[in-house]
C-alpha cells in the first residue's frame, strides 16, 4: 500500500474515534451529574521503510473533566447534589462499588433506593433501603431519615447515611456504564467532609458549544483526510500508467 494512503486512512480512523467521543459527550449534554470524556491526538513514529520524520496522528484517552455542572434547584426532597468535590457510592451494573455524580434518587416498591439509571445507592454497610413512608429527606451530611405510615411529624427518624467518598481524581477511571472507580479496583472510603443539597441537582459538565465546534472541526478534519486518500490513490494510478507505458 502507498505510504501516503496509508497516512490517509489512519488518519480518517482516528479522527472518527474521537468524533465517537465528542458524539457520545452530546448525547449526555441532558444527563445528570454527567462527566465529559476527552481524547488527545498523539504523534507516533511510523516503522519501516522511508523517512523516520513522518508519523502518525493517533487518537488517545485523555481521561475525564471532572470540572463542576450547574447546580438547578428542584425542590424535590429526593434530588441531591455534591457540594464541591465528591461522589455518591452506587452499586454498578457489574456488581462492583462506584461512584456518582447523579443524585436524582428513586425508592422502589421495595424500599431500594436508586438513581434514576436504576443503580443502588450504598450506605457504609451495604444498599440503601427504607421503610414505607410518607416522608423521606436526606440532610447534608448524607443521612436518611424517614417518616412512616401512620406517624405524625414528630416521628421523623434518620434511617441511615449515604455513603459519600471523595478519592483523588488521578486515581479515578471511567467505566463503560458510566460511574467512576478506582484504577486499583478498591472501595474508596467514607469522606465526612462530603456534604450535599437536597432539592437540586448537577446538571452534565458538557459544553454543548463547544462539543458542536469539535464536531464540526473533526468532520472537516475527516473529509480532508477522504481527499488524501483519494489523491494519494490517484497518484498511485497515475504512476502505474506511466510505468506501463515506458515498458
Amino acid at each position: 500500500m502507498d505510504r501516503g494512503l496509508y497516512v490517509a486512512m489512519t488518519g480518517a480512523k482516528q479522527i472518527l474515534q474521537a468524533q465517537a467521543v465528542n458524539n457520545h459527550n452530546i448525547a449526555n449534554v441532558n444527563t445528570v451529574g454527567f462527566r465529559a470524556d476527552a481524547v488527545s491526538f498523539a504523534s507516533l513514529p511510523i516503522y519501516g521503510q522511508g523517512y523516520p520524520t513522518r508519523v502518525n496522528a493517533v487518537a488517545s484517552d485523555a481521561g475525564t473533566d471532572f470540572s463542576s455542572g450547574v447546580m438547578q434547584g428542584t425542590g424535590r426532597d429526593l434530588d441531591i447534589a455534591v457540594n464541591g468535590r465528591g461522589y455518591i457510592a452506587v452499586v454498578g451494573s457489574d456488581g462492583t462499588e462506584g461512584y456518582t455524580r447523579a443524585g436524582d434518587l428513586r425508592v422502589g416498591a421495595d424500599g431500594a433506593v436508586t438513581t434514576a439509571s436504576g443503580q443502588q445507592v450504598l450506605t457504609e454497610s451495604g444498599p440503601l433501603n427504607v421503610p414505607p413512608s410518607t416522608t423521606i429527606t436526606v440532610g447534608n451530611d448524607g443521612t436518611v431519615s424517614v417518616l412512616p405510615f401512620g406517624l405524625n411529624p414528630v416521628g421523623v427518624s434518620p434511617t441511615d447515611r449515604i455513603k459519600l467518598v471523595n478519592p483523588p481524581e488521578k486515581d479515578l477511571q471511567k467505566g463503560s456504564d458510566g460511574l467512576l472507580r478506582l484504577k486499583g479496583g478498591s472501595k474508596a472510603d467514607s469522606d465526612p467532609s462530603v456534604t450535599v443539597t437536597s432539592g437540586v441537582l448537577e446538571s452534565s459538565n458538557v459544553n454543548a458549544a463547544q462539543s458542536l465546534i469539535n464536531m464540526i472541526e473533526l468532520q472537516r478534519l475527516y473529509e480532508f483526510q477522504v481527499k488524501s486518500m483519494n489523491s494519494s490513490d490517484q497518484n498511485e494510478q497515475a504512476a502505474e500508467q506511466m510505468m506501463s507505458n515506458a515498458a
